[in-house]
């Protein structure tokens, strides 16, 4: 780990949506972000619903094109290259299991179908010894490719969902919310095989999630986002130990502890107001109208992103 592997400059993404006859306005999904990811680390992604992560994920892999900004991989800024070859690359593993995969197909298909776009196997005997492999990999029997996905629980039609991304030999995987449907048991199992193939196929991940416990988990660094623009940036447990933004403190206040003593005893932030509209998102620093440490200084200038201390990054003007 240290090679730098992803890089996002000044990333933006808008969507254009109509108000009225003639009349249009723009949802502003990911705000000036920038960040980096080193190839062999998981960089954690949380934040609240709406707040632009699976977008970013989806921007970053040009399933969505940017706005503006730069984005790079091993260099190469991809707003600039036609992405086939980049395809085979980057892959993402989607939230939801059962929306993500094509209830006509096998889940030999399925696995099976993106071997044959890259020309990964030499016949169609080559193809299914893979595709075997694969779900051998991901903790599924091989005579379950001949089933459909209908036929499978949450956990293993997420497994299904993972041997289609590794199916290709991925170098960076885009993990978008992927125990956030599974029961509590499943998740661990899955974030667990996450782990382990990251050990063996050298595997770079973005992990986007709301529950700070598996991020804290699984991740080396963790990004906090609200409302379309990443507050702090830290690694893992120095995150934990030292939130420095109100919004981050907020999250991990809010995070259940097992010891009922220590959880009466800690104070709780509870954060007033909801969260503001995308489409009007308020001047100065976005998180003014909730935060319960606002200057006036905040609600006219957009906070400079700043390194705090050693690889601990924030943008606020309170601290």
């Amino acid at each position: 780990m240290g090679d730098e592997l992803v890089k996002v400059e000044n990333l933006k993404k808008y969507f254009t949506i109509k108000t009225g006859i003639m009349k249009y306005n723009y949802v502003q999904a990911v705000e000036e972000v920038n960040f980096s990811i080193n190839k062999g680390e998981t960089l954690g992604l949380v934040g609240e619903s709406g707040c632009g992560k699976t977008t970013l994920g989806r921007t970053i892999l040009r399933l969505y094109e940017p706005t503006s900004g730069k984005i790079f991989y091993g260099g190469v800024d991809l707003t600039q290259v036609n992405m086939m070859p980049y395809r085979r690359k980057m892959q993402i593993i989607f939230q939801d299991p059962s929306a993500s995969l094509d209830p006509r197909m096998t889940v030999g298909e399925i696995v099976g179908e993106a071997i044959e776009i890259h020309r990964l196997a030499q016949g169609k005997k080559e193809k299914m010894e893979m595709v075997r492999s694969l779900l051998s990999r991901v903790g599924l029997n091989t005579e379950h490719s001949n089933r459909y996905p209908h036929e499978f629980s949450g956990g293993q039609q997420q497994r299904i969902g993972i041997a289609r991304a590794l199916a290709v030999q991925p170098e960076f995987i885009v993990c978008d919310e992927p125990v956030s449907a599974l029961d509590v048991s499943i998740q661990s199992q899955i974030v667990n095989m996450l782990e382990d193939m990251q050990n063996d196929m050298d595997l770079t991940y973005l992990f986007i999630a709301h529950d700070l416990s598996v991020v804290k988990h699984i991740s080396n660094r963790i990004g906090v986002m609200y409302l379309g623009n990443i507050v702090e940036l830290a690694e893992s447990r120095e995150l934990h130990r030292n939130p420095l933004h109100p919004y981050t403190r907020t999250l991990l206040s809010a995070v259940p502890i097992p010891d009922p003593q220590k959880s009466r005893a800690r104070r709780r932030i509870i954060l007033e107001g909801d969260i503001p509209s995308p489409m009007n998102p308020p001047s100065g620093c976005r998180f003014h109208t909730r935060c319960p440490y606002v200057i006036p200084r905040c609600k006219e200038e957009t906070p400079r992103w700043r390194e705090l201390s050693s690889n601990h990054f924030a943008s606020c003007h309170i601290i």
